[in-house]
This record gives structure tokens, C-alpha cells and sequence, in this order.
């Protein structure tokens, strides 16, 4: 129990920082699906309250879909306000996938219902006239990214299963759209479907031979 309650304090040790100097409403921002195959890239913005600490939050990546998705719900139900953004495939083939990113953050913040004082992100910068700390691993360090990395996770999920429904033939429900395996012998065997990111294909397929 203290080993547990000791990693919660943790997590808001930026928090305590900044809410001390009044800025209450802190969003922290995350994405996930940035080195996919496949599918949107998808951020989401998280305010949580003051003082609120999750037992168990941490990189999504770190949980399992159980653990994920009943932090997800808490989060959910506690959060001052939640935003999501999403770039499709199409867009981060035109722009590249960094730029995407950037820009599924900056829609999430745009998305919030309450206007943050202050941004804390998993190490990235967006283009925003709030103030913002890029925190490396912040996904490990910040309740607030850590509960941002959980939404855009649990999120793009569930995103995966209605595109398994589109497309069966590649169990994207399976690898999340991730460069499994078996998802690049589906994409030799099928080549690619539009939920494809042509630019990251050119060294298992020649994309540019395969017409929709």
C-alpha cells in the first residue's frame, strides 16, 4: 500500500507545482498511434481536478486493456473537461506524421470546454498561445499526460475495432494497426486499404503500384 500511495504523489508532483502558483486548470496532453501503419493518429487533452489522484494511472502503455479501460471510465467521470483530436491517414501522408501529431494536440486543446491555464505534454511542443512544459516520458511522471495517454489510447481502441469491421481481412482489432508481423504479411498478401499510411509501406510493399 505505501509503494502505491507513494507512486500517486509522484504523479502529481508537477501538478502540486504549478497549481501553487495558481494555474487550476492544467491540461495534460498525449497521443497514440504515432508509429502505426495504420489509421489516425489520435491525441487527447485531460483537466483533472485539483488535488484528484488516480490509484494505478500510468502510461496507458503500461496497463492492461482491463486496468485501462477502468482508469479510462474514472477519468472520464472526474475530469473537468476531456478533449480528443484525430488526423487521419490521408493528412499524415501530406504533411508527416510529427506535424499530425502537433496537429491532433492542438485540436484536443481546442476541443476542451474549459480554457487551461497551462499545458503540460509528453514531449512535444504545439503551436498555442497557453503555456506549455514539454515533460520527456511525461506519460510516466504526470498524472495529467498519463490520464491524456489513457483517453487517446482507449479512444483509438476502439477505433480499431470499427475498422477491423471495414476491413476484416487485415485483424486490425489484433495489431492496432502497429508493423506486427502479421499485419505486414496482410498488407504483402491483400497490399494496402485506404486506412493505410502510404509514406510508412515503402519498404514492405511499392505502394505507388497499388490503385483504389
Amino acid at each position: 500500500m505505501f509503494i502505491r500511495d507513494t507512486r500517486r504523489r509522484y504523479m502529481i508532483n508537477f501538478e502540486k507545482k504549478y497549481w501553487q502558483q495558481n494555474k487550476h486548470h492544467i491540461a495534460g496532453i498525449d497521443e497514440v498511434g504515432r508509429g502505426c501503419l495504420l489509421g489516425d493518429v489520435v491525441a487527447a487533452a485531460v483537466i483533472l481536478p485539483i488535488d484528484l489522484e488516480i490509484e494505478g494511472i500510468n502510461d496507458s502503455k503500461k496497463l492492461s486493456p482491463k486496468k485501462r479501460e477502468a482508469c479510462f471510465e474514472i477519468i472520464m467521470d472526474k475530469a473537468l473537461a476531456v478533449g480528443i483530436g484525430r488526423v487521419d491517414s490521408e493528412t499524415i501522408d501530406d504533411i508527416n506524421i510529427k506535424q499530425a501529431t502537433r496537429l491532433a494536440m492542438e485540436q484536443a486543446v481546442e476541443k476542451l470546454k474549459i480554457s487551461p491555464d497551462y499545458l503540460f505534454i509528453d514531449a512535444e511542443k504545439i503551436n498555442s498561445p497557453i503555456p506549455q512544459l514539454s515533460i520527456i516520458k511525461g506519460d510516466q511522471l504526470s498524472q495529467s499526460i498519463a490520464a491524456a495517454s489513457i483517453v487517446a489510447k482507449v479512444t483509438r481502441d476502439r477505433l480499431c475495432l470499427q475498422w477491423d469491421l471495414q476491413y476484416p481481412q487485415y485483424d486490425i482489432a489484433k495489431h492496432k494497426g502497429y508493423g506486427t508481423k502479421l499485419h505486414r504479411e496482410h498488407i504483402t498478401n491483400y497490399g494496402p486499404c485506404p486506412l493505410h499510411r502510404r509514406t510508412f509501406l515503402k519498404n514492405i510493399i511499392n505502394v505507388q503500384q497499388t490503385l483504389f
